[in-house]
């Protein structure tokens, strides 16, 4: 007995000297807004990876700061009123330089590169970030800049195994709030993000579970998972689950201030406000497994699935989202051939993708919903069901004789097609295709048939209900085989 209650000590302290913590103030860090404290921060981190790991605890204050280096085994946490935020370039002063890289045709540069970021971390394990302080980009810049000391990311992680990110905000965060490429094993909860270009951006990841997240993007997307080429290989997202997540577009700040304001239309592409959850537009690697459930859009883009750089997405299930106020297509599939990859890297494919209880208000009318791939190339065994849209409404006879181009080279968006035809549905270049019991209506008078088919088989139409005036005709067809209509 007495040696098991030894044993039982012994292990206890060893638990607490590992988890012991370490306050930045401690390590010199002031807190005050003026001072830069990332050499501090630092030291805290140097110090508890030399004990094999630990809490770096943020005391309540305002941390200026550049570049943070992560180690293996470490927590960063940030108390309520604690502020780390990322500091103006100044005096030679700033981030670290973006690593070199030999795959930065392939992808934007701000995924090529990591170490030009507030926070960064490369082939580490076990990384948590929490509490419910706040990591604020006040200097960090949205665009894609390759001037040293420039800063463009608040979190930006590369090949790491474990990882959660807990509770926090996220405020103005630059080009990404978080950039997690080759991540295994990555938990995501309880986060606030509003932020001037992407929230999420999950890349090349396995066994990823994103949930209770609240991302306002207006300029970019809220949540987008890719399969870029940055890591030099090719490497799926798969094995990903999102739930219970709200994704907007209003004006940066707002969501976070609570008053959801809609002042600021235009994101930079000037394709009105973004704020979606994405798959693509980087896809050399494919997207596998995933599902999505119980989110909500507003004041946004609607859901966009692309793959167009070669990947393969397959097994995709979508359930139980709420739209309003829809900017473009509510729904958008689209398989293409822009080919953004290694030289040889063959066309995709889609398929096996489940979609359903779709509740959508006041979407735009110019796109419909489009599922489209290129020919030779079809999206196959799409399921759409119990989905509901009300769309504005508007559309005219000039409207419904355009014939869309195919673009397959172009940069995935609604609008690559011009004006669509149909006021429902645009299907083209798709085998395999079942909607059933959809619901469509118009706010406004829309003279366009609710689908264009155009080198589709096999599709069925089933309890498909289309609230257009009797006399419009339902539907164009081109090189449409085994239709069941409804």
């Amino acid at each position: 007995m007495k040696k098991l209650v030894l044993i039982l000590v012994l292990v206890l302290i060893s638990t607490s000297d590992y988890a012991r913590d370490y306050n930045v103030r401690d390590f010199g860090a002031k807190g005050d807004g003026k001072a830069i404290d990332s050499p501090c921060i630092n030291k805290a981190i140097e110090a508890a990876s030399a004990d094999g790991g630990g809490m770096v605890v943020f005391p309540a204050g305002t941390y200026l700061s550049y570049s943070i280096r992560l180690k293996n085994n470490i927590h960063l946490h940030l108390d309520n009123g604690a502020v780390l935020q990322a500091a103006q370039p100044l005096n030679g002063e700033g981030f670290d330089a973006p690593e070199p890289s030999d795959f930065t045709k392939f992808q934007d540069f701000g995924h090529s590169h990591f170490q030009n970021s507030l926070i960064w971390g490369v082939g580490l394990k076990n990384i948590r970030i929490d509490g419910y302080g706040t990591i604020y980009g006040y200097g960090l810049t949205r665009e894609e800049s390759r001037i040293v000391g420039v800063g463009n990311k608040a979190i930006a992680l590369k090949e790491c195994v474990n990882v959660d990110i807990e509770d926090i905000t996220l405020l103005q965060c630059g080009h990404f709030a978080l950039l997690a490429t080759g991540i295994e094993n990555m938990t995501i909860s309880h986060v606030k993000i509003d932020t001037n270009r992407d929230g999420l951006d999950i890349d090349c990841c396995r066994n990823v579970h994103i949930s209770d997240c609240s991302i306002n993007s207006p300029w970019d997307d809220a949540l987008v998972l890719k399969a870029s080429y940055a890591l030099g290989r090719f490497k799926d997202t798969e094995k990903v689950t999102i739930s219970n997540c709200f994704v907007s577009g209003f004006d940066r700040g707002t969501m976070i201030a609570g008053t959801y304001e809609t002042d600021e239309p235009q994101a930079p592409d000037q394709g009105f406000n973004t704020g979606r959850i994405k798959f693509g537009t980087e896809s050399s690697g494919g997207f596998k497994n995933i599902t999505i459930s119980n989110c909500i859009f507003e004041h946004c883009r609607g859901l966009a699935l692309e793959t167009v750089d070669g990947g393969s997405m397959e097994d995709i299930c979508i359930t139980n989202i709420s739209m309003k106020d829809i900017v473009n297509a509510p729904i958008f599939l689209r398989l293409g051939a822009r080919m953004r990859s290694p030289e040889g890297t063959p066309v995709g494919s889609m398929r096996r993708i489940d979609i359903s209880h779709i509740n959508c208000y006041n979407a735009d009318s110019k796109y419909s919903n489009i599922i489209s791939g290129i020919p030779g190339h079809f999206i196959e065994d799409v399921n759409l069901s119990d989905i509901r849209i009300v769309f504005k409404g508007g559309g005219t006879s000039e409207m419904a004789a355009l014939v869309p181009p195919e673009n397959e080279r172009l940069y995935p968006e609604p609008w690559m097609f011009g004006l669509i035809p149909s006021s429902g549905f645009f299907i083209r270049h798709a085998c395999n295709i079942t909607l059933e019991d959809i619901s469509l209506s118009y706010l406004s008078s829309e003279v366009r048939p609710t689908f264009y088919l155009e080198d589709v088989d096999k599709i069925s139409l089933i309890r498909v209900k289309s609230k257009l005036e009797p006399e419009v005709n339902r539907m164009i067809q081109k090189n449409v085989t085994n239709l069941t209509d409804w």
